[in-house]
């Protein structure tokens, strides 16, 4: 397609994946308006490079990967820390409990986001497009070239460094 048909093509894709980018853009920098800016950047560089996308992997998980690599641009140039949505960080306190259905307090929330933050990839990674990108197991399997339950494993594994580091915080302030 040519001019006003890639032009009407896009804005279809727009409209579909808009929520999506926004939501996990919202959720990893835990700012609204910051996730505003972040989608909307995202938006003008798909569109420039929307002839590059080979289909290689789901639209949404393409546009996301934008989206995460324009919100780091964002906090190098700003030289903040990456902050996240405190209910979803205060999920991972309980063990047992699922990661959607449990609220935590704030400082244990502060305390995962330093730890978040030390997890080597691909953990960090396949936690951040489970948690934050709300992407299935097969979504994130695909998206590395795996299977979905590599990416169930690493997730879970993830999940378990982070408790782990989360337990040791806690037993070196009962010291």
């Amino acid at each position: 397609m040519k001019g006003g048909g890639r032009v009407m093509e896009f804005e279809q894709i727009y409209n579909i994946y808009f929520k999506s980018v926004y939501r996990y853009i919202r959720k990893l920098s835990g700012d609204e308006h910051i996730a505003e800016e972040i989608t909307s950047e995202t938006f003008l560089k798909a569109m420039k490079s929307i002839g590059d996308f080979r289909g290689e992997c789901d639209m949404r998980v393409w546009l996301c990967q934008i989206a995460k690599n324009t919100y780091y641009s964002y906090l190098k140039k700003s030289h903040r820390t990456a902050s996240v949505d405190e209910t979803e960080l205060q999920n991972i306190v309980d063990p047992n409990a699922f990661i959607e259905e449990q609220i935590g307090v704030q400082d244990e929330s502060q305390q995962i986001r330093k730890i978040l933050h030390t997890i080597p990839d691909p953990y960090k990674e396949v936690f951040m497009w489970r948690v934050f990108g709300e992407l299935s197991f097969k979504e994130i399997g695909d998206l590395y070239s795996k299977t979905d339950n590599w990416a169930c494993v690493t997730y879970h594994r993830a999940r378990k460094i982070i408790q782990s580091r989360l337990e040791e915080i806690n037993n070196e302030k009962r010291v």
